[in-house]
């Protein structure tokens, strides 16, 4: 499949990477491909520039937002919440029509430090946000409750026993998206509904949040026991 995943985070990165040793064929989405290749510095979460990770990534390709989307089939959302709209907007509409989004950011706000807080909650959500902004795409919201090691591979921990949630409006899409979670190996796939319940999943964050602090690491997830 052509799959254009938007960001060159950890995020992005993460999903790009397995993707491609998947088969797929891969487009990374950024505003600007000079400067994000130009840059030499680690970002503000210590990752080392998106250069030294291309390098040894020569199969996936970086492209313009618009450029990487224009010919994909499915396409990632793993921008920052804050920039997602912009960045989809970039994008271009024409090239989000009728395709499956698969949209993995959070609405964490940070500007009154850390933790973060949520920008938007209870009666609307980030997915909702974007369904709203782009209608003509098929929005569904995943793997949003996890940090990007185990969005890519959830068999790093625990043998991938743990849950990863799926909301949306259109049900072909998250089927779409449920299959491609389970070639990751995400074996406990519960579909909670419409696109709504991204509000659920979304508020999570502030918890995943507080673990982490506890925890020391980011390496845990959700398991729904029935």
């Amino acid at each position: 499949m052509k799959i254009a995943v938007l960001g060159t985070g950890m995020v992005g990165r993460a999903l790009a990477g397995r993707l491609a040793e998947l088969g797929h064929e891969v487009a990374v989405g950024t505003r600007d491909v000079d400067a994000t290749m130009a840059r030499t510095e680690s970002d503000a979460m210590g990752n080392p520039p998106y250069a030294e990770w291309a390098h040894a990534h020569a199969e996936v390709r970086l492209a313009r937002f618009a450029d990487a989307t224009a010919h994909a089939e499915l396409v990632i959302n793993a921008t920052s919440g804050n920039a997602s709209i912009t960045a989809l907007g970039a994008a271009g509409r024409e090239h989000l029509a009728g395709k499956v989004l698969l949209d993995i950011a959070n609405p964490l706000d940070y500007s009154q430090g850390f933790p973060p807080s949520l920008f938007v909650g209870n009666t609307d959500s980030l997915a909702e946000q974007i369904q709203a902004a782009f209608p003509e795409a098929r929005v569904v919201k995943s793997l949003n409750t996890m940090n990007a090691l185990l969005m890519a591979d959830p068999r790093q921990l625990a043998d991938g026993d743990h849950t990863v949630f799926v909301s949306g409006d259109d049900a072909d899409a998250k089927h779409v998206v449920t299959e491609l979670l389970q070639s990751f190996g995400h074996g406990d796939v519960i579909d909670l509904g419409d696109l709504s319940t991204a509000r659920g999943t979304e508020s999570l964050l502030p918890a995943w949040v507080r673990l982490y602090g506890v925890l020391g690491a980011p390496m845990f997830q959700f398991k729904i026991v029935r």
